[in-house]
């Protein structure tokens, strides 16, 4: 299909939506590490022999709890949908739409519950060790 080139980022923007929003609604979970996460897509890491790339969705409603954890790799998150979230002991803090996260190897991060009524959506790429948890769980 020939697409012009003034169409093209319309194009590009319509597959990318359609791709979330199919993964948000229709994927089953994979047998992932985080109950929320539904994996979407996996593959070798071209030129970095042991390491893959992992593109996911997911949405924790009000009241789940995203455990403290790391990474053996890179994590980018993008937030699809925002919402308002909480780390034991202090306040609640808004977590905004099209806010972009990024965690680096070993780098410790969440930890916290989802409050509030909107439930938080996440589209999440990592680049990680291949063979090793997605998660590692920290204290």
């Amino acid at each position: 299909m020939q697409v012009r080139k003034s169409a093209r980022p319309w194009f590009v923007a319509a597959i990318f939506g359609a791709g979330v929003v199919t993964g948000l609604f229709a994927q089953p979970n994979l047998g992932s590490d985080s109950p929320q996460r539904v994996e979407q897509k996996r593959a070798d890491l071209t030129g970095a022999t042991g390491m893959e790339v992992i593109a996911s969705t997911a949405e924790y409603k009000p009241g789940d709890f995203f455990g403290l954890h790391i990474h053996h790799g890179i994590e980018t998150a993008y937030v699809v949908q925002g919402g308002m979230f909480q780390v034991p002991g202090k306040d609640a803090q808004p977590l905004p739409t099209g806010a972009t996260l990024q965690f680096l190897r070993d780098a410790k991060h969440a930890g916290f519950k989802i409050v509030g009524d909107t439930p938080v959506k996440l589209f999440t790429v990592h680049v990680v060790d291949k063979g090793k948890p997605l998660y590692d769980y920290q204290q």
